[in-house]
C-alpha cells in the first residue's frame, strides 16, 4: 500500500483507528452529562465507523506480516499510547507513577510476544 512497508502501513492504520476510537469512547467525558446519552451513543457510533474503516484494513494488511497475537499486541500498545496522550492533553488528567508502571508491564508483555524464542 502506497509503496510503504507492511509493518509501517499496519502501525499507521492502527494509530489512526485508535485515535478515532479513543474519541468515540472517551471524548464525551469532557462535557460531563450535558449531552443526553442517546446523542452521545449516536455520535460515538458515527466516530467508530471511521475507526473500523482503518482497523479492518490494518488487520487484513498486517496479517500478511504479523500473526494475530502480534497484531493485537501492537494494537494494545498503540491504544495505551494514544489514551495516555489523550488523557493528558484533552481530558487534562495527570499520568501517575502507577499508570506508567502498569504501562511498562504491558510493554514487557509486548517484549515477550515479539521476542524470537528458540
Amino acid at each position: 500500500m502506497f509503496g510503504l512497508p507492511v509493518p509501517l502501513v499496519t502501525i499507521l492504520l492502527l494509530l489512526g483507528s485508535n485515535i478515532f476510537m479513543t474519541f468515540a469512547w472517551y471524548g464525551h467525558l469532557k462535557d460531563g452529562n450535558e449531552v443526553p446519552i442517546f446523542k452521545v451513543i449516536l455520535i460515538s457510533w458515527g466516530i467508530a465507523f471511521f475507526e473500523y474503516c482503518l482497523m479492518v484494513p490494518a488487520n487484513r494488511i498486517g496479517y500478511s506480516h504479523f500473526n494475530a497475537a502480534q497484531l493485537k499486541t501492537i494494537q494494545e500498545v498503540i491504544t495505551l499510547t494514544v489514551f495516555a496522550a489523550f488523557s493528558v492533553l484533552y481530558l487534562k488528567e495527570p499520568l501517575m507513577w502507577n499508570h506508567l508502571l502498569g504501562f511498562a508491564f504491558i510493554g514487557l508483555g509486548a517484549f515477550f510476544i515479539f521476542h524470537k524464542w528458540v
